[in-house]
């Protein structure tokens, strides 16, 4: 039966190779051999009707937005949350208006939930150009805002899941501005992710009106019930930061890529890439200033490391290496900014 069983799969993974021929081949044919294989097992594995059409829809969603967003993919993008209730004669909407602009002068685009308030603003001031909307649909039909609702940039999610990750995914910066349920919904999902190391470090801006209490007070409740109680640590206050001043929201976030290009795990090393090297003085100093987060192999620079071969566009770029803890993710942030101001 083992062997019978053994002799199935193999011709059944070489149907499938055959499939991805006869389709033309191409990048990743091994996950997607493991894609389809998978599919296959939902004939048998799960039996609700309606389960496997989540799966079906998520992928389809995904599939289709990543097709969207790849032409882009080397242009920095912000992400923009806040109150699709905001009119148009608040302060915060000629704000974030004002934000979506200078982002775009600072050479990002601007991808918000599609909607009005908050998220039609930041697409006003980045133009339609600049713009990606990643829409919802929801049982009252959320239509798209005007800025948006004809561009080929524009993709309407069935699932909040789906659209959460693409947010996450292609974003460099994320910006809220005072909102609701969904706001706050956002900018925790954001902080939690990068507080765990399940996305990459960027900017967290939260910007205010001029004078405004919201994020204040917000700040406070985190302070004194999340920090004060030890469900926090400190440094995790270092995921965040507040400002009521656009021109300063745009500083903080254009400051973060200064040196900092990007960053991934290789096996057990944390690898850094930078815009520009750093001295071995720059080096031995860090060592000295982190040295709590580092767990093994200390902060050096690396060449390009074999691993890093589908990312052949950053190949030639300076990096530094060290064995990264994996939990203080607060302290991390701290590192990159240090890294920044060198």
């Amino acid at each position: 039966m083992g062997k019978n069983a053994g002799g199935s799969d193999n011709e059944l993974k070489a149907k499938i190779r055959e499939l991805i021929l006869i389709k033309g081949g191409g990048g990743n044919e091994d996950l997607v051999e493991d894609l389809i294989e998978n599919a296959l097992k939902l004939l048998t594995d799960v039996k609700v009707r309606g389960d496997v059409r989540v799966i079906q829809t998520a992928v389809r969603e995904l599939r289709y937005a990543f097709r969207l967003f790849e032409p882009f993919d080397q242009k920095r993008k912000v992400t923009v949350f806040g109150s699709a209730r905001t009119k148009p004669d608040r302060i915060e909407y000629q704000k974030a208006v004002e934000f979506g602009r200078k982002m775009v002068e600072a050479g990002f685009m601007v991808i918000t939930g599609a909607g009005g308030g908050i998220m039609q603003a930041g697409h006003e001031g980045a133009g339609a150009e600049n713009s990606f909307g990643c829409n919802i649909r929801l049982p009252w039909e959320q239509s798209a805002n005007p800025v948006i609702e004809r561009d080929k940039k524009l993709i309407t999610f069935r699932y909040f899941f789906t659209r959460k990750l693409q947010f996450i995914r292609q974003s460099d910066a994320v910006v809220l501005f005072p909102g609701g349920f969904g706001t706050l919904d956002e900018g925790y999902e954001a902080l939690t992710l990068m507080q765990t190391g399940k996305s990459r470090l960027m900017p967290l801006l939260l910007v205010d009106k001029p004078g405004g209490t919201y994020w204040k007070a917000w700040d406070k409740h985190v302070v004194e019930h999340l920090l004060r109680n030890g469900l926090i640590s400190e440094d995790d206050l270092n995921l965040y930061e507040i400002t009521d001043d656009v021109d300063h929201a745009v500083k903080v976030i254009t400051r973060f890529y200064r040196n900092y290009h990007s960053s991934r795990f290789v096996r057990d090393l944390y690898v850094i890439r930078l815009l520009h090297p750093i001295t071995e003085t720059a080096i031995k100093a860090l060592n000295e200033d982190f040295a709590d987060i580092v767990a093994g192999e200390p902060i050096h620079a690396i060449k390009a490391t074999a691993d890093e071969r589908e990312d052949e566009d950053f190949i030639n770029l300076p990096r530094i290496a060290f064995t990264f803890n994996r939990k203080d993710y607060g302290r991390l942030r701290e590192l990159i900014d240090a890294l920044n101001g060198m």
